[in-house]
């Protein structure tokens, strides 16, 4: 809702300004500017991306309406699930949690955490890299290197839509200024008629080049910054969960390991550390 919000914001703001000095909107009603403009600017949108782009890009528009999902109670859900389960794993040995693992809808350890669960990636990210731990063939740098492999991966995914979108914004103007340039093309060819006809030929022309700047900076250039952020918050969770399982690999305890991992969680989100021992001790008795 903040993007509509936003959005209304910045046409009330631009709008009802312009009414207030004493303007009226009905020039500023120029369908063929902004046929020229979108027309534009999505042909090259076209040109640029390929299916793969388009396809994430779309896919991307969904998440600008939707709450975040790395919440205070969720980073708390995953700590306790990798305090569960590293503390099994050091009292019970590496193969205790290969039913956990291979399995984990139906994991008595998993099902506790719905919301991660719910969580497909993140839940593939934690049991592959368990399984990698629990074949005891690698040491904790080739999982530390190859969890930051993934991670950039994941990032670079993430970043497919952001950039087709800021590619597009940064295009904005200038289909404006060519849907300006066309008005003052038909308005020279028009030389011949009435003054005021001639005005609003003028304005119509001056209206691509507006559009332009409006949809660039008040509408694109804003939803491309958004997925920006909610993409470095979707990579936090994952850091999270690779110093929590390197802290643990390192031979510190399921305690202080899920300390580091609290450690690397953004200041907003981040439970304090009396809260997250009374989560791991309500968690106990359930």
């Amino acid at each position: 809702m903040s993007v509509l919000l936003g959005i209304a914001i910045v046409l009330a703001g631009i709008f009802g300004g312009f009414v207030l000095e004493g303007g009226h909107l009905g020039p500023l009603y120029q369908p063929y500017e902004l046929m020229m403009i979108a027309g534009g600017a999505l042909g090259a949108f076209v040109i640029s991306n390929d299916g793969k782009s388009m396809r994430a890009t779309v896919a991307a528009i969904p998440t600008l309406f939707q709450t975040a999902k790395q919440t205070n109670a969720l980073y708390l859900d995953l700590l306790s699930l990798l305090y569960d389960i590293l503390t099994k794993i050091r009292k019970e040995g590496l193969m205790s949690v290969e039913s956990d693992i291979d399995a984990p809808e139906q994991s008595a350890l998993f099902t506790r955490f719905p919301a991660i669960l719910a969580d497909h990636h993140l839940t593939e990210f934690i049991t592959d890299y368990l399984r990698l731990i629990v074949s005891g063939n690698m040491d904790p740098y080739q999982i530390e290197n190859l969890m930051d492999n993934e991670i950039d991966v994941h990032h670079q995914d993430g970043e497919i839509p952001i950039h087709a979108i800021t590619k597009l914004a940064d295009g904005l103007p200038a289909f404006g200024i060519v849907a300006a340039v066309m008005g003052v093309v038909h308005t020279m060819g028009s030389v011949g008629a009435p003054p005021a006809e001639l005005g609003n030929l003028i304005a119509a022309a001056l209206v691509g080049t507006f559009l332009g700047i409006l949809l660039s900076y008040g509408v694109f250039g804003p939803i491309a910054s958004l997925l920006e952020r909610k993409l470095q918050e979707s990579t936090k969770i994952y850091q999270c969960v690779k110093v929590t399982m390197i802290a643990s690999l390192n031979g510190y305890a399921p305690t202080l390991a899920v300390e580091f991992g609290r450690k690397v969680i953004s200041a907003v989100q981040r439970p304090s550390f009396a809260s997250m021992e009374n989560h791991f001790k309500q968690q106990k008795n359930k």
